[in-house]
């Protein structure tokens, strides 16, 4: 058996030039105890928060694999649930920076996240059409609402009562009973997908946006039965809830006034309010007080409106009143009879229009309490913009606060370049230049530029060359900055450029069909006495087709034009004499290589494969199936045979060219790759997708073995299959608009197998000792039991050691076989009183969905007695614990309360905002001064 050759492994080292993934939505966040100032965006798998004011990045959420969905913070501001991709949900404390809780039930990506006014509970919607109660608390799911025919995609809890409302894709919103976990009210009015709602007026109107330019306005009843036994139920419900005027729509509306199940809210529509937007909306959001309502549809603008409260329209009213009144007396007429009523546009008020830089995707906002609204927009083009709203002028104008930029590009990267000295990263897109620090990762100059599509940088790192859409080649010196020149290099597109390896030019390929050589040189400049660098065209190559790709060979002798017609022909750099053609391809090359020994040249197609010449004679060595999409780019590592490709499926892979072999792959970007480069020594690898962002992968000194990379790979697949099997079927339950909050996942199954490996070491254990009893009893002497080193090692095994939301998924996929030795060990564990509420919350599930076999099996009549005298005093017992420690903390307020004669915590509030003002007047101070 031959050695097997170990390869070094690339690992990711960090994720730069991205401000915002337009994928997620943007959530104001509480930090350093001050709201509104800090701003949570996606950023890929990540979470960043930035401040908005001094335009810093203060805290990054970190992911693991799956790109950001959905976010939401919390009631208190401490905690913020994010949703992912894959389904999963993670609250992280913002404080620590931790994931605390992991809760995973959804099939598809989360699209609606909302606390409850508590924060004890978390619902969350999904694209698998399902909606999920989480206890926050427990740390576990509480149940599964079905009912939607398509992606859900908003959730909103009501503070009065105990409901729900979640709109859909679907055209349906829909009404929930939480206490009996029910749909009971269907809302139809729409007919088209129904993408945001708002609660506002203190939870009495619901507002909802729909692919036109309407927001419907529903009004919401709350019912009060009247208990009157004589009465039929039809008339109690009619009689206490009116309907409200102004419902000219009768088709739009699934109204149930007859029927007995509607006894908790009327929902009827008033009227809508029209948008200045004429394509669908987006996002449609209050404020937490409900006083001011925002949404924006697909365009930049974003549309703000006032509501009234009840004050405001009381005092309107009475105005209107009057001004009839006066009205009525000069027209000699009788005072009028009817009461006069406000309009729904006079109580919903527009405030004003704010049109931002480019495409909203997403926004936040919040009512300071001097009556100042923040607003923070998440735009598609990489920025996050603030804007203040003084609501209390005459005519209220919104005034950008901060603009965040600097992190990122505006559009695609569509082409990266390392120095020389492996420090400077060049990255270009369709607007500008960017050079980063590697080291630091800071952007260092940003220059404009036209839409660029190639780029190098000159020898000696002082200057870089930009080619671009238009044809021209741009030529930028990084120390000041500013763009020395421009040439009309092609007539088409300048689709590649290549540096000559004796450093004395380089030669570029265009869409003009023409392959041109350029040398550098020194002109005088006029404005200085210095010369500076210039380039100057020396040949040109006419072919027949589009040039793609150039590629020079490491000895100057060979250059390597890759064309529209699927080939890549091979010329002779002196004579520009024809010397081979590569074909095989069934789509055109985008990208290629030459190795750096000059014996090996590796293309790669949008027919998804990469292939390997050699340079010799033009045989192809090997084709390999390298993308599930487009190969964008290829690179060999420098004085190695191994080289990357980067492809449209988001992956890059690393190959070896001398045994045909797949090494890694590395998976971070989510969506198209579209360039990667290498540092000149082979350390680091960046690349830059569609997602916005650029990633930096390094070298690392662990070693890679092949055989082990393909067992990691298997398993990964076994466990991405396990997660997709059926879910198990729970005894007696139905398909119906209620299920259980969790699903199987591979960690689910990994803890069933732990309580099952630890119920047949507690049957070993049992039968060993059974046995050592019968051995003393023979030989008439007491002889010490030896312990098992397992339970030496971890002390008695339990389910305490079980993540809380895995604990009822993992005991559904147990055997029943395995159940009563787990109650006899419950009854035990119980007994001695440890860890009972989990015990219980265990114990119930199991008794739920194995009812039918315990009861029918006689062998556990004694256990389920045991158990349930022995749970009753317990539970007793920690209650009487609970009640006391309860009486304890209130009576300890009274004392204090009695004792400073004031509220509890009151005056700690006052002194943190005296402190506060007195600050900000010691900064207006020293501003003054300054």
């Amino acid at each position: 058996m031959g050695l097997t050759r170990q390869y070094l492994r690339y690992g990711p080292a960090a994720l730069f030039g991205l401000v915002a993934s337009a994928r997620g939505n943007a959530a104001l966040v509480g930090l350093r105890g001050e709201r509104g100032r800090c701003v949570a965006v996606p950023a890929c798998e990540h979470v960043f928060v930035w401040d908005t004011r001094k335009g810093e990045k203060v805290l990054i959420l970190k992911g693991l694999k799956q790109e950001v969905s959905c976010l939401c913070p919390s009631p208190d501001g401490l905690n913020l649930a994010v949703g992912y991709e894959d389904g999963s949900i993670r609250v992280f404390n913002l404080l620590s920076g931790e994931a605390n809780i992991t809760f995973n039930g959804h099939k598809a990506a989360v699209t609606a996240l909302q606390y409850d006014h508590l924060g004890g509970r978390l619902v969350s919607g999904s694209k698998d059409t399902d909606v999920i109660v989480w206890d926050v608390i427990n740390e576990s799911g509480l149940y599964r609402l079905r009912g939607h025919k398509d992606a859900v995609t908003q959730v909103l809890f009501l503070k009065e009562k105990n409901l729900l409302v979640t709109s859909g894709k679907d055209t349906l919103v829909k009404w929930w009973d939480l206490d009996t976990q029910h749909c009971f009210k269907t809302l139809v009015g729409h007919r088209t997908e129904v993408w945001g709602m708002a609660l506002i007026s203190e939870e009495k109107r619901l507002i909802t946006g729909s692919a036109d330019s309407e927001l419907r306005v529903w009004d919401i009843t709350y019912i009060q039965e009247v208990k009157d036994p004589d009465e039929p139920e039809s008339k109690k419900i009619k009689e206490s809830s009116p309907g409200a005027e102004g419902n000219t729509e009768e088709d739009e509306t699934l109204e149930m006034d007859e029927c007995p199940e509607e006894r908790l809210i009327k929902c009827s529509k008033v009227g809508s309010i029209m948008r200045e937007g004429r394509d669908r909306v987006v996002t449609l959001a209050a404020d937490r007080t409900g006083k001011i309502l925002a949404c924006h549809g697909t365009d930049s603008v974003l549309e703000v409106f006032s509501v009234l409260s009840e004050e405001e329209i009381q005092k309107k009213l009475e105005k209107k009143m009057k001004k009839a009144k006066k009205k009525a007396k000069q027209n000699s007429e009788e005072e009028p009879e009817r009461s006069v009523e406000l309009s729904l546009q006079e109580e919903i008020q527009r405030v004003t229009n704010i049109r931002a830089s480019s495409k909203i995707k997403s926004f936040d906002l919040i009512l300071s309490p001097k009556g100042e609204l923040k607003i923070v927009l998440l735009l598609q083009n990489n920025i996050i913009e603030s804007y203040n709203l003084n609501l209390s002028a005459q005519v209220p104008q919104a005034v950008r606060a901060s603009k965040i930029t600097i992190g990122g590009h505006r559009s695609d990267v569509r082409t990266l370049a390392f120095s020389s000295d492996n420090i400077a990263i060049l990255s270009a897109a369709a607007e500008s230049v960017k050079i980063w620090n590697r080291s630091t990762l800071q952007c260092i100059r940003t220059m404009d530029c036209e839409y660029a599509l190639c780029s190098l940088f000159v020898p000696g790192d002082r200057q870089v060359i930009i080619g671009t859409k238009t044809g021209k080649l741009q030529l930028y010196d990084l120390a000041s900055g500013s763009l020395m020149e421009t040439l009309n290099a092609h007539d088409g597109a300048v689709w590649s450029i290549a540096l000559s390896p004796d450093q004395r030019g380089f030669v570029t390929g265009g869409a003009d069909k023409c392959v041109k050589f350029w040398e550098f040189e020194l002109v005088k400049d006029e404005s200085s006495v210095q010369k500076r660098l210039s380039m100057k065209h020396v040949r040109v190559l006419q072919l027949d087709e589009d040039v793609l790709c150039v590629r020079y060979s490491p000895n100057q002798k060979l250059l390597a034009v890759s064309l529209l017609d699927c080939t890549v022909k091979i010329f002779y750099v002196d004579t520009l004499k024809f010397f081979l053609s590569l074909y095989g391809h069934k789509l055109p090359v985008l990208c290629m290589d030459i190795s750096s020994d000059g014996t090996l040249i590796a293309t790669g197609s949008a027919d998804r494969n990469v292939k390997i010449w050699g340079l010799d004679f033009g045989d192809c060595h090997r084709s390999l199936f390298a993308h599930d999409d487009s190969v964008m780019y290829l690179q060999f590592v420098a004085k190695s045979h191994l080289f990357f490709t980067a492809g449209k499926d988001s992956k890059i892979k690393q190959w070896d060219a001398d045994k045909f072999e797949h090494i890694q792959t590395l998976e971070g970007h989510h969506q198209e790759v579209w360039c990667l480069a290498l540092s000149p020594n082979g350390d680091y690898v960046v690349s830059a997708s569609h997602d916005k962002s650029l990633r930096l992968w390094e070298r690392t000194r662990e070693p890679l073995v092949l055989e082990e990379e393909r067992e990691m790979q298997r398993e990964a697949e076994y466990e991405e299959s396990v997660a997709k099997e059926e879910q198990p079927v729970v005894a007696g339950e139905t398909q119906g608009e209620t299920g259980l909050a969790g699903k199987k996942t591979i960690e689910t199954i990994k803890a069933a197998e732990r309580i099952m490996e630890a119920i047949e070491l507690y049957r070993e254990e049992m039968a060993k000792l059974k046995e050592h009893k019968a051995i003393c009893k023979a030989a008439g002497k007491e002889v010490p039991f030896p312990v098992n080193p397992i339970l030496c090692a971890y002390g008695n095994i339990t389910v305490s050691g079980m993540p809380s939301p895995e604990l009822e998924e993992s005991l559904l996929v147990l055997p029943f076989s395995y159940v009563p030795d787990l109650l006899r060990l419950f009854n035990e564990y119980i007994h001695l009183g440890s860890e009972v509420e989990l015990l219980c919350r265990a114990l119930l599930f199991l008794l739920k969905i194995h009812f039918g076999q315990i009861t029918s099996n006689h062998m556990l009549v004694t256990v389920i007695e045991n158990l349930k005298k022995t749970t009753i005093s317990r539970v007793s017992e920690a209650r009487d614990v609970l009640g006391f420690n309860m009486a304890g903390l209130q009576y300890l307020k009274r004392e204090i309360e009695a004792k400073d004669e004031v509220t509890f915590f009151a005056d700690a509030t006052d002194r943190f905002e005296e402190k506060k003002r007195k600050r900000k007047k010691k900064e207006k101070m020293v501003l003054a001064v300054l």
